[in-house]
């Protein structure tokens, strides 16, 4: 518990060329409210760079910062992430000095794509961790030693905290500070914002067909033909016989075309449909599960959890509030 007599926590913000400038300014304006709001002020809050001075964000408009110190001790590190992250992944000083500054830090954590700068530095090796929903794919290739969830607003693995896609970093930071001041003050923090104290749900809250391709429209005409049939029994044999093709060959061609299997194709539009009756209509869950195809209210409600991280009531009350 943060009292009078306690030293302000040193919070360090770390960016680099082309960082994403909301994956810095988030964080920090969360951080800024209890400062504003309590004596002594529970942070001490700094930007740094390898070089120090201006830092040019990917939007042009630069960020001061202080240049990195020998033997820096941080409460918390703050990794921003962006376009940059490309290029900073494979510079190995400052891997080194993110390994470096890690080792002398209560708490690392990563905004959006930083997340792969961890990775690229060894520090999320076995354990769990998420990012931009964009960038999963790579940084589950790229680093096979880390458990990549996507579908998370945000993961913590022991001292290790991880945020979704830019906006994301200010949940974490308010999950930081609820962690170190409890949470009222985070509760304050949000609404001095005017942002959710806890958003609720994952990255796929916000569309679950984003990481379908759809490289091209040859299966449109299916697709919309999917959505009109949901309650339908739609094994892909019978969506297979639709298209016209084998059922091996189609479940390959479409993979290829969508990203995905026709199995979880169709779910994800189950999802879609069923998440709008729940927060949009007054049908029961039953009713609900039957329209959309997932025939009774458990089975949909272990896939909203799933895919939204709540179960359907939980998103309908949210949906009225």
């Amino acid at each position: 518990m943060f009292s009078a007599n306690t030293r302000p926590r040193e919070i360090g913000v770390l960016i680099f060329d082309d960082f994403q400038l909301l994956d810095a300014a988030g964080p920090i304006s969360v951080f800024e409210m209890p400062v504003r709001g309590m004596s002594p002020p529970p942070y001490h809050l700094t930007v740094y760079s390898m070089a120090g001075g201006a830092v040019r964000s990917s939007s042009g408009v630069g960020m001061c910062s202080e240049k990195l110190p020998d033997n820096l001790t941080l409460d918390t590190l703050v990794v921003s992430g962006g376009e940059g992250t490309r290029d900073a992944m494979h510079d190995k000083d400052f891997l080194n000095v993110i390994r470096d500054l890690s080792s002398r830090t209560r708490r690392t954590t990563s905004v959006c794509s930083g997340a792969v700068l961890l990775a690229a530095a060894g520090l999320l090796d076995g354990r769990r961790a998420t990012t931009h929903w964009r960038r999963c794919p790579d940084m589950a290739r790229h680093f096979p030693e880390v458990n990549v969830e996507a579908d998370r607003i945000f993961v913590q693995d022991g001292k290790f905290w991880t945020s979704a896609g830019i906006t994301a970093g200010i949940d974490l930071a308010l999950a930081l500070v609820e962690d170190d001041l409890g949470t009222e003050v985070a509760r304050q923090a949000a609404r001095e914002l005017v942002v959710h104290h806890r958003r609720h749900g994952g990255q796929s809250q916000f569309s679950v067909m984003q990481d379908v391709k759809l490289l091209s429209g040859r299966f449109d005409p299916l697709i919309d033909w999917i959505r009109a049939n949901l309650a339908s029994d739609l094994k892909v044999e019978q969506i297979a016989e639709k298209a016209g093709m084998s059922p091996r060959n189609f479940a390959r061609v479409f993979r290829s075309e969508t990203g995905t299997t026709p199995a979880r194709f169709v779910e994800k539009l189950r999802l879609e449909s069923a998440r709008q009756h729940v927060e949009t209509t007054g049908l029961s869950l039953i009713q609900i599960a039957q329209k959309t195809g997932f025939g009774d209210a458990e089975r949909m409600r272990m896939a909203f959890i799933r895919a939204y991280g709540q179960p359907p009531m939980v998103l309908r009350r949210q949906g009225r509030n």
